[in-house]
């Protein structure tokens, strides 16, 4: 493994939003930059010191932050997949879990701060074609909120989205003017589901079938590691079977 040192709850939620700005769009090394707090020309033209996590590790080096990269690789929070020959950062459903909810929690805390500011008429075009289990999600908040000062705000939302998503806004404001208790249960389970996704998956070896001969084999740790790098399919045979594929044709 590249880095056994855990990394904090914190730290994980951190790198998370971080890479929520680059997801399918850049590298492992991109998303090191945007948590060195890097001036480099790429992060300034896609505007990435904007992310709310931008230069959160500022004072560590560059190698120590793709270190802990790794190391969210690793414990199943982030992945990479090549489109094309770029290798790119992708969420885990593991990772997509816990970055959502905490996203969903900042646009939350966004509509509180336009509250306060008395901002009254706001674009709302920027919550549609959202990822769609995710608005479900910040509805459910707002639900649990009790906030009947978001009603304006929801009513605003519910012109410009489409018909599913309008009609679960609907109910979200109905619950509000009547005053639906907050579901205790669903909260609770929600947290503990996510305190249970920070904990990761430890790597570990695989053990594979053979497509050729039957017999399972061993896919080491570091072998899947190699595997993923290079952007390679898991093998579906073993040595002894690809040896003698390979005999083959030499």
């Amino acid at each position: 493994m590249k880095n056994s040192n855990r990394l904090s709850q914190e730290e994980i939620k951190v790198i998370l939003r971080a890479a929520d700005e680059i997801v399918t769009r850049g590298g492992r090394t991109l998303l090191a930059k945007i948590l060195k707090g890097s001036k480099e020309k790429k992060v300034l033209e896609l505007e990435l010191n904007r992310c709310p996590v931008y230069g959160y590790f500022k004072s560590e080096k560059l190698d120590d932050i793709m270190q802990k990269i790794d190391w969210m690789i690793d414990y199943d929070f982030l992945d990479i997949e090549y489109f094309g020959k770029l290798p790119m950062i992708v969420f885990t459903d593991r990772g997509w879990k816990i970055e959502s909810d905490q996203y969903t929690d900042e646009l939350l805390n966004e509509w509180r701060e336009w509250l306060k500011q008395g901002i009254i008429s706001p674009d709302m075009t920027y919550l549609k074609d959202r990822n769609r289990p995710m608005i479900l999600l910040f509805l459910s908040k707002i639900k649990e909120s009790g906030e009947k000062a978001f009603i304006p705000y929801l009513k605003l939302w519910e012109t410009v989205d489409y018909k599913k998503v309008r009609e679960e806004i609907r109910k979200t404001i109905d619950e509000l003017e009547d005053k639906q208790p907050m579901d205790v249960q669903v909260v609770q389970e929600r947290t503990e589901s996510i305190n249970e996704a920070l904990k990761g998956s430890a790597p570990q070896d695989l053990l594979l079938k053979c497509w050729e001969c039957g017999k399972r084999f061993t896919f080491t740790i570091g072998e899947q590691q190699f595997y993923k790098e290079k952007g390679f399919t898991y093998p579906k045979r073993c040595e002894e079977c690809r040896n003698q594929r390979n005999d083959m044709f030499f």
